[in-house]
């Protein structure tokens, strides 16, 4: 058992010492904040990551394993062990690798180590994302028409029922793994097939169902924040530009959307995160069909978010204190009435990738890390000079977070940051970046999600030109 913190009130447990189960600049970024809370950390790490910046920073570090995820941060029992170990009062999972695993939190709980996240039920009911479905319905939520189906044929009569293209979705899924766009019949078998095959291989679960393609759609979410009994909204993000169903830009607020539509988004999100009793951090992600002026429930992400810092910028809020002090048992510090939005925020996230080679993963070493800094700027990394960027993991280095007063000033701060950044001796796609945010159509906002493919094929016919 670890060592349980003396309780200061009815049900509240302190948190003295946290065992931080993941890597990177969220990793970096939670030993920051436990640092100004006064909470001891302990950190996690591969033997790739022995020597990181995170493990510079926290207090003590423990081995889980090789560098591979599959024999370290992913595995259930090694991360339970360091937090029983380390006699840690709290586990916080970061985002990606086990964020949202049922069996950690139950693995935890049955410790005595407090998980920093929602509790077992909820992470069950939104991370099978057909059952999250379902209870976004029963919520009263509009979900895009689809379902699921187990067979050629039932896939196809669904398909025929709610209009091509469809999207095939795994229902265990996320990150644009096992997500297939099928614009005929023709294309249905082999889109099943392997969107199942890399749904098993991502998730273990074949499982997947269809959705009705939007065409026209912005992808906006919702940040929300509860205790269980009480549930905030903390306003929208924008982050239709994606690249394989992956985030590459974010915004907030969500431009060019009307006072009503963004008003049913806000109270759709807090509803549902009400119908579940919703304890801690969540995003509920939405679809917005431009072309009807209506919004779809598409699913509910059950920890941080790599985009917390936009909502952080334009609420004055710590996210990760925040979670930290609901998983203490503390009831919400504000009513919605409380929260006062300020300006305009975007994130660029810098990945070691060739943007020009299809996004293909370009791991290395760091010869030079140089970042802006001022006024309004906000840089979460884990690299620095001759840090190595080992090829086992997400291509992510770094996130360049801009706020302004409004979103014009936001603009012209994000390009004269990126003009600013330079990292040497790596592969990154701050050129994508820079090329981006000159954009005209970009500039305007209220893009789709259908925009960055359109750029990208007109960067590409550029450079035939230019050939």
């Amino acid at each position: 058992m670890s060592a349980a913190s003396p309780a200061t009130g009815a049900g509240v447990r302190v948190i003295r010492r946290l065992l931080i189960a993941n890597r990177g600049e969220i990793a970096v970024r939670i030993v920051r904040t436990c640092q100004r809370l006064g909470i001891e950390t302990v950190l996690c790490a591969s033997e790739a990551d022995l020597d990181s910046l995170a493990a510079r920073l926290a207090d003590r570090t423990l081995c889980i394993g090789p560098p591979r995820s599959a024999d370290s941060y992913l595995k259930v029992a090694a991360v339970v062990d360091a937090a029983v170990a380390a006699k840690a009062d709290a586990l916080h999972p970061g985002y990606g690798f086990l964020s949202e695993n049922q069996r950690l939190a139950a693995a935890c709980e049955h410790a005595g180590v407090i998980f920093i996240g929602p509790t077992v039920a909820q992470l069950d009911a939104v991370g099978d994302k057909l059952k999250a479905r379902h209870n976004a319905i029963a919520a009263g939520l509009p979900v895009v028409p689809g379902g699921e189906a187990h067979t050629l044929a039932e896939a196809t009569a669904l398909a025929e029922r709610t209009g091509w293209p469809v999207l095939v979705k795994a229902v265990g899924g996320g990150g644009g793994r096992g997500m297939k766009r099928v614009e005929d019949p023709a294309g249905l078998a082999p889109a099943l097939e392997l969107a199942m095959a890399e749904a098993q291989s991502a998730f273990g679960d074949p499982r997947v169902y269809l959705e009705r393609y939007v065409l026209s759609g912005r992808h906006v979410e919702v940040q929300v924040l509860g205790d269980g009994a009480n549930v905030i909204h903390l306003g929208t993000r924008d982050c239709s530009i994606q690249r394989r169903y992956q985030k590459l830009v974010e915004e907030a607020p969500a431009p060019d959307l009307s006072d009503r539509l963004r008003e049913q988004m806000h109270r759709a999100a807090v509803e549902f995160a009400r119908f579940l009793g919703y304890r801690g951090l969540g995003t509920v992600e939405l679809l917005v069909d431009v072309e009807r002026d209506t919004f779809y429930f598409l699913e509910m992400n059950a920890r941080i978010q790599v985009e917390h810092p936009v909502t952080e910028a334009i609420c004055g809020l710590d996210l990760v204190a925040e979670q930290i002090a609901v998983a203490e048992g503390r009831p919400l510090a504000y009513r919605q009435e409380d929260i006062a939005f300020a300006g305009h925020a975007f994130e660029c996230r810098i990945n070691a990738e060739d943007w020009r080679r299809d996004f293909e993963p370009a791991p290395g070493h760091v010869s030079e890390a140089t970042f802006p800094a001022g006024a309004g700027i906000r840089v979460d990394t884990h690299v620095h000079n001759g840090a190595r960027v080992p090829p086992y993991y997400d291509s992510l280095v770094a996130k360049l977070i801009v706020h302004g007063e409004d979103r014009q000033a936001a603009l012209r701060g994000m390009q004269a940051a990126l003009a600013r950044c330079r990292l040497r001796g790596l592969t990154t796609n701050l050129p994508m970046h820079r090329e981006l945010f000159a954009q005209p159509e970009f500039v305007r906002g209220g893009i789709d999600t259908g925009y960055f493919p359109r750029f990208l094929a007109q960067c590409a016919g550029a450079e035939r030109v230019g050939d």
